[in-house]
């Protein structure tokens, strides 16, 4: 995984940029509040956020690491992939989400095109308790949810199905929710 790229802004739109570094140029994803901090021929810093699947490898970008947090905690709720996240950053900064988030403004996360009104109030349980023990100037991903990901990622690229794996991890995790990435895989690979 990268943490940053650090490069020239070759080219810039408003749903991704070109970004050049030592003689490779990457392809990266961009949310609008990014965009409208960004422009072409500028050295610049991007946080980054890999996704890997079966078709695609690809990089979002994020001015601030405050934004690719947000970001993170929103893909892990279930219905909000990443190009969701991407557009609910596009209709709000980092800071708005939070507190529409904290506060459980149902119709105000409702309003970002894509999401409805289940999905906004899946945001509200899955994420309020999390931003809210991270304090305010920290956004915090649980270590449970990283290597749950690790995990489902390495086993979905072993070839078996998504569905299946990630019911298999939830339900080793819930008998003991303190397990390694590795130590998650080997029981996953026994009962798979």
């Amino acid at each position: 995984m990268f943490e940053y790229i650090k490069g020239k802004i070759v080219e810039v739109n408003p749903t991704y940029l070109i970004i050049e570094n030592s003689g490779i140029a990457y392809f990266v994803n961009i949310s609008l509040n990014t965009y409208s901090n960004v422009k072409e021929n500028e050295e610049i810093k991007i946080f980054i956020h890999q996704v890997i699947r079966e078709d695609a490898n690809l990089l979002f970008g994020f001015l601030y690491k405050s934004e690719r947090e947000i970001f993170r905690l929103l893909i892990t709720v279930s219905g909000v992939g990443a190009n969701t996240g991407r557009m609910m950053l596009s209709s709000m900064s980092a800071s708005e989400i939070k507190k529409a988030i904290i506060e459980g403004q149902v119709n105000t996360l409702k309003s970002i095109k894509g999401i409805g009104i289940k999905t906004a109030q899946r945001i509200i349980i899955d994420l309020k308790d999390k931003i809210t023990k991270a304090g305010d100037d920290n956004i915090l991903i649980p270590e449970i949810n990283k290597n749950k990901e690790e995990a489902l990622s390495a086993l979905t690229m072993l070839g078996f199905k998504k569905a299946a794996v990630e019911k298999n991890i939830d339900k080793i995790l819930k008998k003991d929710a303190n397990l390694s990435v590795e130590e998650i895989i080997k029981i996953a690979l026994k009962q798979l």
